[in-house]
């Protein structure tokens, strides 16, 4: 948790001048912001009024993901819609249910907007403004129905970040026996925001903004509330980013068509594995994890496998930050788009000896492949419009499919012989 909370941190250092905090504090607006290039797409600032209308402290909300204002009652549909809006880089609004910490629902406007770097044209945070709306409690209807406020939605298909792990299935479970019950939840009649509430969100927004630019100026590294560039070479595209996230393993992303072949994402477990911080990496080609006794052959069979189009793996010494070493199981893969022509190299590594085993007690060669197929997954659904629905979806779908697969060899590994010529008859 570490890296991440100094991850949190930077994310606001990093771009704007240390005073920020306390000016965005001094503001009278309900609004939280999150940076999307952290692993969950975290809160990495609360405002004191927002902090006050929910009930929770500021150490609650520090490095959570926004689901954790949700409820049974908070529509699906527009927890899909709030996703889809973050992949494609844009401005949303919407009329949404959420619960204060003691477990009261309430009606808010919900205006979020992304702020973009004027360097690179990159998204830097996205700022959510919460309005209440006033009287909803009296006018607005909540009933259960067993359609759009489906848990099983939400698992399976939800625009929000789910860690695929085997916690999930946990959840799955809770979540029917929940709906079995209630019969799914749904909003039946929606409170709708005044004119009055439509404007103070844009006056809070306004005022955000303009703050934001003023505190970046200091830094050099200018925010504008529209992309003032476009993105520079090298950087992946948001959609692309958040689902590379899920992924809970040490491995980074090169692209071959940039001079030098540099990375241009790094895995939060490759940061923890090396002790490099995400800036000091992107940009940069793999050769900085080499030193002094690091295989020169080794480095020649990467080269030529490259060369080649082809796969590799190899156990090669690599240097930490620190300058200790390490026994890295690194396998290196060409990954393609949806045309089938090759987007990226995706590098995957595993520390020989790590005491920290996969949770599934898999081998280091499947640990290496799965992560492999859930990159092709992120990069081909991406390729092909990841800010819709439908590719949200086949993601989702798609990485079940290849845990379910792998699982299978596993078992297919350790069983005896007659079960597992049952079993490969019934796949």
């Amino acid at each position: 948790m570490e890296p991440q909370l100094a991850l949190i941190e930077q994310s606001l250092s990093s771009r704007y001048s240390p005073w920020v905090r306390e000016a965005l504090d001094g503001l009278p607006h309900n609004f939280t912001i999150t940076d999307p290039y952290i692993s969950g797409n975290p809160i990495v600032f609360a405002s004191s009024g927002f902090l006050k209308m929910s009930g929770y402290s500021r150490d609650e909300v520090i490095g959570r993901n926004g689901r954790m204002f949700q409820g049974p009652l908070t529509d699906r549909k527009s927890v899909m819609e709030i996703g889809d809006a973050i992949r494609e880089e844009r401005a949303f609004q919407i009329n949404l249910l959420n619960y204060r910490k003691d477990g009261t629902p309430f009606w808010m406007l919900f205006h979020m907007f992304p702020v973009f770097g004027n360097e690179d044209g990159r998204v830097i945070h996205f700022v959510a403004v919460q309005v209440p709306i006033l009287g909803s409690t009296r006018s607005c209807k909540v009933s259960f129905s067993g359609e759009e406020g489906s848990g099983l939605r939400e698992i399976v298909f939800g625009s929000c970040r789910r860690e695929v792990c085997s916690d999930s299935l946990v959840e799955l479970g809770r979540v029917l026996s929940l709906d079995s019950d209630t019969g799914g939840s749904n909003i039946e009649e929606p409170c709708k925001a005044s004119e009055a509430e439509r404007l103070k969100a844009s006056a809070a927004i306004n005022n955000i903004l303009s703050l934001l630019i003023h505190y970046s100026e200091s830094t050099g590294k200018l925010v504008c509330g529209k992309r003032c560039s476009s993105p520079g070479a090298g950087l992946i595209s948001l959609s692309l980013n958040l689902s590379l996230g899920r992924i809970k393993q040490g491995f980074v992303l090169t692209d071959p068509h940039l001079p030098d072949m540099p990375i241009v994402y790094a895995s939060d477990a490759f940061l923890k594995l090396t002790g490099y911080d995400r800036h000091e990496v992107l940009g940069r080609n793999c050769r900085f994890l080499r030193g002094a006794n690091t295989d020169i052959a080794d480095s020649e069979q990467i080269k030529k496998c490259i060369q080649a189009e082809q796969a590799c793996t190899v156990r090669i010494l690599n240097y930490r930050k620190n300058k200790t070493t390490f026994w890295n199981l690194l396998h290196i893969s060409p990954v393609r788009n949806a045309t089938g022509k090759i987007a990226y190299y995706v590098g995957v590594q595993i520390e020989e000896g790590s005491k920290s085993q996969d949770r599934l007690g898999l081998s280091p060669e499947m640990r290496q492949r799965s992560c492999v197929g859930a990159v092709r997954v992120a990069v081909r659904t991406s390729s092909i419009g990841a800010g819709s629905f439908f590719a949200s979806a086949l993601w989702q779908l798609s990485l079940f499919i290849a845990l379910y697969t792998i699982l299978c060899f596993c078992f297919m590994a350790t069983a005896p012989i007659g079960v597992v010529s049952s079993l490969d008859e019934l796949l």
